[in-house]
């Protein structure tokens, strides 16, 4: 061969290799993907006595099987990205349990055209489920490190439809408001008055309530026609605190 046909040979195979290992890795990951989703849908069996139901919305599944969470953990999280669990993402915060996301997504009860409001945008998982599902997703986040990543991790990956808004999520968006439905990805005390305010009639608030180290229940909160609302607990469940709220 050649000394410049083996040059180019060389050059050839170095870049086929990195092409080559992204394409593992992706096959990799669709497989790890796969395999959470069969772990959520045995969770929603599991749970069915307390959730109400035996199965969750088959779009909301589709969705959690395409959406790559891998992307929203940190590099050494990589390899367990899709374990059915929650995730450390730094600043004493999580990505949350898959079922979870999947399970207070189906709650939403969305429509194509909603606008929706996510209160703790964190690593912007939750909020990159929503944005397949829904018009347009407001999602708030009070730690401003993380609003930056996450805003730059969502321009990154192509989506269009999220807006990331730093500050206090207690008090919701009032500039936004009112809102189809508001998802709450932090646990509060009580239900913060800003967010029941701010959602639509009609519209749902799924948020977890209770504090720290001890037992906290999802809640389901309706507001109806006539502006009135409901509450009913959903399933005990553990997040991490909901900061900056006033009370």
């Amino acid at each position: 061969m050649k000394q410049q046909q083996w040059w180019l040979w060389l050059i050839g195979l170095i870049m086929l290799v990195p092409a080559g290992w992204a394409d593992q890795k992706e096959e990799r990951m669709s497989k790890a993907r796969q395999q959470m989703v069969r772990e959520i849908e045995q969770d929603v069996v599991s749970t069915s006595r307390y959730i109400g139901r035996g199965r969750l919305n088959e779009e909301i599944m589709r969705v959690m099987g395409e959406v790559p969470r891998h992307e929203f953990v940190p590099d050494k999280e990589q390899d367990v990205a899709y374990v059915n669990a929650p995730l450390p993402i730094g600043y004493g915060q999580t990505i949350s349990q898959p079922y979870i996301v999947a399970l207070m997504t189906d709650l939403l009860a969305v429509s194509r055209d909603a606008k929706v409001l996510e209160v703790g945008a964190g690593s912007g998982y939750q909020a990159a489920v929503l944005s397949h599902l829904v018009k347009e997703v407001h999602s708030i986040e009070i730690i401003p490190e993380l609003a930056r990543a996450c805003r730059n991790r969502l321009a990154r990956l192509g989506y269009a439809n999220i807006t990331v808004h730093e500050g206090d999520g207690y008090y919701g968006l009032e500039k936004e408001a009112p809102f189809d439905a508001i998802i709450v990805t932090a646990a509060a005390s009580t239900i913060p008055p800003p967010l029941i305010a701010q959602l639509k009639e009609g519209g749902r608030l799924v948020i977890p309530v209770g504090t720290p180290f001890a037992v906290q229940h999802l809640m389901l909160v309706e507001k109806d026609s006539t502006g009135k609302v409901s509450m009913r607990q959903v399933l005990p469940v553990q997040f991490v605190p909901l900061t900056g709220q006033r009370e």
